[in-house]
């Protein structure tokens, strides 16, 4: 879904809110700016699309947006990972982050600032389960990649990243939101449904798709 934001309904907000030189050169965003300016770009695209969103309070566990779209009802909890400009960005989900979802509303808003802070974020829009597995899968084929030396590779799963590539087919899927999350198409890359299936990648602990593997 392409987000038209010359609607005028959709009012947005200059990104500058960082200290970034207004000339459109960018200098180091404080970490907690960057997730501010993420979780305010999230409910600004939803509010222009229907939804009723705000903010929740920090230390709210897996939740950063709560959002109820006001034609259909459909109700939402998003978590919001925001990251900074770079031509391949990625994110910290962390143990926490790969535990599976407690609702069908739960959903992962993964964005990337523009390299410009008067330019558009690009936003990832997964449902978590979605987001659990494909963090998951990237990390432990990496990690037990059988062509890396041995013992090369002892990243945590804590201290890993994901790369923006592995939800490339998720970028402004906004409409899905109104479905709920665990009825959303799976559109992470089809080779990862092989390593999901495998006993040297495999699926986080707890993931429902451990039971039954779904088609995608």
């Amino acid at each position: 879904m392409t987000i038209d934001l010359s609607a005028p309904e959709l009012v947005l907000f200059p990104l500058a809110a960082s200290p970034v030189a207004v000339s459109g050169t960018r200098t180091s965003r404080d970490k907690k700016l960057t997730k501010s300016v993420g979780e305010h770009w999230a409910c600004t695209v939803l509010a222009g699309l229907g939804w009723a969103a705000s903010l929740t309070r920090d230390g709210v566990a897996r939740t950063d947006v709560l959002a109820v779209h006001m034609e259909s009802g459909a109700m939402v909890s998003a978590q919001v990972k925001a990251a900074s400009y770079s031509s391949n960005p990625s994110w910290y989900f962390g143990e926490k982050g790969l535990l599976p979802a407690m609702s069908p509303q739960e959903w992962y808003l993964l964005v990337v600032l523009p390299e410009n802070p008067f330019g558009t974020p690009r936003t990832f829009v997964v449902p978590r389960d979605h987001a659990a597995a494909g963090a998951w899968i990237a990390y432990r084929d990496w990690l037990t990649d059988p062509t890396a030396e041995l013992g090369a590779r002892t990243t945590k799963p804590s201290a890993a990243r994901t790369y923006s590539w592995v939800f490339e087919d998720y970028e402004d899927q906004w409409e899905r939101m109104t479905m709920p999350a665990d009825e959303a198409p799976i559109l992470l890359p089809a080779y990862m449904r092989d390593l999901a299936a495998s006993e040297r990648v495999g699926l986080p602990p707890g993931h429902p798709w451990r039971h039954h593997l779904p088609e995608w």
